[in-house]
């Protein structure tokens, strides 16, 4: 049997982390989750995860300083990372854009539009059929905010 695909939620808003991780979840997809720019370092080391979502407005290091010491690390650099953010695009989403995040999800996220983007970057592995086909969640706007 396939090892389940792995997805790293790096998210400070306990609320936010614990409804993104349930619909992860849903999808069919593991989850490890981080509170912290520095414990999403430490998470993606030990959790070897597929896929991250990280949010910018991080306590101690922010989102893309997080991202950008990922990518210069030779074990997690190959891991994509997608941002996650209530932040309007500018100078932090272009810094996290920069140092190598693949795209800027803004929040409160659409789950049909999340679940075809984990779907892109990290399909599901095991699936007989489609996500869409089986019992996903209801798709919906995630109150993901700040």
């Amino acid at each position: 049997m396939a090892r389940k695909r792995k997805i790293l939620i790096v998210e400070d808003n306990d609320d936010c982390r614990y409804l993104l991780a349930l619909f992860i979840k849903r999808l069919g997809y593991d989850v490890a989750e981080a509170a912290t720019g520095l414990a999403a370092l430490d998470q993606a080391r030990s959790t070897e995860p597929d896929l991250i979502l990280m949010d910018l407005g991080l306590p101690g290091i922010p989102g893309d300083e997080a991202t950008a010491r990922l990518k210069a690390n030779p074990p997690t650099s190959h891991i994509p990372v997608l941002i996650l953010t209530a932040f309007h695009d500018g100078e932090q989403t272009n810094r996290a854009l920069a140092a190598g995040a693949l795209k800027i999800l803004h929040k409160p996220i659409d789950g049909t539009k999340l679940q075809a983007v984990l779907q892109q970057y990290v399909p599901a592995e095991g699936e007989a059929t489609p996500v869409a086909a089986q019992e996903a969640p209801p798709a919906r706007r995630l109150p993901c905010l700040p």
